[in-house]
């Protein structure tokens, strides 16, 4: 059984200079885009990170300072990036938690917005880990019956994890009416988050924090009755979107104070 798709599926695996998504940088970028026909288009970039690249992290991925020491930079290369993303559904390997925050950091750094609304995104390793759970090595041997050449590679995982998600597709009964992008981003999904860091969530139609002292609390009301909360967060080492989807409620409820003190 192969994806029904209705408009491009990019498969993304970022390498970078470390996990935390607050201060490491991109230094390798793989899209792999699935078009409905079945084409298949790559992009590879290697990104000069600004910033040396620790041994540990050359360990894991390969990568040194002196291979990207004449690479451009991220601004260099955002817009032809999100030209290559444009109109198109994401998938990838652990994608929620890392490449996604990683690459709207990155965006939002040099100044430019990257829009996840409207996109439907599948998390290759949420359905690997409801149904073995492993690594992405494992997974390739498990579902594809050979082993992984060049693995921590950007190009490498990306090709690897659409060849899993294809074998996953054949594999699982519980599969076959997930052929359909959404259904699967659906099936991968753990909770309507509202910033990438995972930092608030969703739930009946309220914004609550999903962190910390005030985890499960309405946004609305902390700030309301806590307004400093605001301030600390805004000076804490959390990720640009999520301080730029709490600054658009906390602007919300301005106007609406305004607004009912008929000052605006």
């Amino acid at each position: 059984m192969s994806l029904n798709l209705k408009r491009p599926l990019v498969f993304l695996d970022l390498e970078t200079t470390g996990t935390n998504v607050a201060t490491d940088r991109i230094v390798e970028i793989a899209m792999v885009k699935i078009l409905p026909d079945g084409q298949k288009q790559i992009k590879v970039k290697r990104i000069h990170p600004g910033m040396p690249i620790p041994p540990e992290a050359t360990a894991v991925h390969g990568i040194s300072d002196e291979d990207v020491a004449h690479c451009p930079s991220f601004k260099e290369v955002a817009n032809e990036i999100k030209q290559f993303l444009d109109h198109c559904d994401l998938a990838g390997y652990n994608l929620h938690r890392f490449d996604i925050p990683m690459l709207v950091e990155e965006f939002l750094r040099v100044g430019q917005a990257f829009s996840l609304k409207d996109r439907h995104i599948i998390d290759v390793q949420k359905i690997f880990f409801r149904m073995e759970p492993r690594d992405l090595s494992a997974a390739y041997r498990f579902y594809c019956g050979k082993d992984m050449h060049d693995a921590h590679r950007a190009e490498a995982d990306a090709l690897a994890t659409y060849e899993v998600l294809q074998a996953q597709l054949k594999k699982y009964t519980e599969l076959q009416s997930c052929t359909n992008v959404e259904a699967l981003a659906a099936f991968t999904s753990d909770g309507d988050f509202v910033d990438v860091g995972r930092r608030m969530i969703r739930q009946n139609g309220e914004v609550l924090f999903n962190f910390g002292k005030h985890k499960g609390k309405p946004v609305r009301q902390v700030l309301a009755e806590e307004p400093q909360y605001y301030d600390w967060i805004m000076n804490g080492e959390f990720l640009l979107d999520t301080k730029e989807k709490l600054t658009e409620i906390w602007n919300s409820m301005h106007m609406e104070n305004l607004k009912r003190s008929g000052k605006a």
